[in-house]
Order: C-alpha cells, then sequence, then structure tokens
C-alpha cells in the first residue's frame, strides 16, 4: 500500500516534511509498544493464575461461561487493549517514510 502526505505549507522541503512525518510516526509505533507490552504483562498475570490462554478466557467470557466477577471484566478489557495496541504497533512500525 502507498500513502502520500499533502503539505498545506509550501515554505518547508520535502526532506523537513519527511523528517517530521517520520518522527511522529516513530513515537507514535513506540508509545503503541509501551501500551501493547503493558496488555501483554496484564494478561500474563491474568493466565497464570487462572491456568488460560487470553484466547481460551476471551472465548469463554463471550460465551457466558463465566462469573460476573469485576475480575474478569478486567481480563476482558486487557484482551481487548493487547488486540488493539498490537495491531496498531505492527501496523506503525511496519511503515517508512
Amino acid at each position: 500500500m502507498n500513502l502520500s502526505v499533502r503539505s498545506k505549507s509550501s515554505r518547508y522541503e520535502k526532506g523537513t516534511i519527511r523528517d517530521a512525518v517520520s518522527f511522529a510516526l516513530n513515537s507514535a509505533a513506540s508509545n503503541a509498544r509501551q501500551r501493547f507490552e503493558h496488555y501483554a504483562g496484564l494478561c500474563k498475570k491474568f493466565e497464570k493464575k487462572h491456568k488460560m490462554t487470553s484466547a481460551k478466557f476471551m472465548e469463554n467470557f463471550e460465551a457466558g461461561k463465566l462469573g460476573d466477577e469485576q475480575e474478569f471484566f478486567d481480563w476482558y478489557a486487557a484482551a481487548r487493549g493487547l488486540i488493539l495496541w498490537r495491531e496498531r504497533y505492527e501496523i506503525l512500525s511496519g511503515v517508512s517514510v
């Protein structure tokens, strides 16, 4: 996939714009990686405690096979966060300018 960048300001050189966009992408990828690692750590703790993978937990939770304990809602939020931030990290870290 190719993306194009348009700038409303013509007073900056293409290299300067490319550097700024590259910096923004790298910063966003770093932020996404940190969030991904945070949620991965949370999920790992839940998995160890309950002896179940997060994928299996999600399957059971969404099927209504688990209780309504707050901890399960916390795990669900962590697992969803892990999915979201892994995806964003993979996308952003794969983009080059």
